[in-house]
């Protein structure tokens, strides 16, 4: 199976993530920052990766360390998983809707790191979590798991839902792109032959 564990040690945070690419939805999140869980539960049950993760951070100063080292940590721990990528789809789309909110997000796993992100929040804060830090998740991830990705809420009224709905098209993304593809016969999905 295709499965990595990272460790993050800095002044700010410590951070343990394990993950299972070819999982069924088991999670174990203990970030400190009780709506990251929750968004995180998210990629995990439609994006079928198993998570595990274990975050102590300077929260007495704000989630900001702890969300974007998170970010970090998880786009390690898949990179590792994933390996030289040989065999699998590469690119990964979705769209979710909930409610008035629809979002779409798309991935390519293509050893650069890119991020657009276009995510016009109607509200800065959704309880204690700053909407800030959806992008510092996003862009840890990016630089550190070596994806493009596109995120782009098409609309939306309630921040919860806007950010829900990007959580969850980003683990169904997640979850088309790292499928192994029978059709591929283990070659790697780039013209370079590596990626």
């Amino acid at each position: 199976m295709r499965t990595a564990e990272i460790t993050r040690n800095t002044n700010e945070t410590r951070i343990r993530a394990v993950v299972n690419l070819d999982g069924t939805g088991k999670q174990n999140l203990q970030t400190g920052v009780p709506f990251l869980d929750h968004m995180l539960d998210q990629i995990v049950r439609h994006g079928l990766i198993d998570i595990d993760i274990v975050a102590e951070g300077d929260l007495h100063i704000d989630a900001h360390h702890t969300v974007e080292d998170v970010g970090i940590t998880l786009g390690q721990a898949v990179a590792k998983a994933v390996g030289n990528k040989a065999g699998i789809r590469r690119y990964g789309h979705a769209y979710v809707p909930l409610d008035e909110a629809l979002s779409r997000v798309v991935v390519d796993f293509s050893g650069r790191p890119g991020l657009e992100f276009h995510v016009p929040f109607t509200r800065a804060m959704i309880g204690q979590f700053d909407v800030d830090l959806t992008r510092e998740f996003f862009q840890g991830f990016v630089n550190h798991a070596l994806v493009t990705l596109h995120v782009d809420n098409l609309r939306g009224v309630n921040a919860h839902h806007q950010c829900e709905t990007v959580f969850k098209a980003f683990g169904r993304a997640l979850r088309m792109a790292l499928e192994v593809d029978p059709r591929a016969g283990g070659a790697v999905p780039s013209t370079k032959g590596v990626l």
